[in-house]
């Protein structure tokens, strides 16, 4: 039986920490732009539950493409 190990930041190389915190950046801006064209997109505008989409957008790098795709009517 193999046991896993974590990995922690600090065993990370400095590439692969350059690579987290870019994705990073990149979903937490993806969120923020979702969530706030969400709540200032009147609720006629929007495919759905205002609240359902907010908790979607919450989804990692999936659920601000989901909203942008399907959760705007055009």
């Amino acid at each position: 039986m193999t046991s896993k190990k974590s990995v922690t930041w600090s065993d990370l190389t400095s590439g692969q920490q350059a690579v987290v915190l870019a994705l990073s950046s990149v979903q937490l801006s993806l969120a923020a732009t979702a969530w706030t064209d969400l709540a200032t997109r009147p609720a006629p505008r929007v495919n759905g539950r205002k609240s359902v989409w907010a908790a979607v957008i919450a989804l990692y790098f999936l659920g601000p493409v989901l909203y942008f795709t399907h959760g705007i009517r055009g």
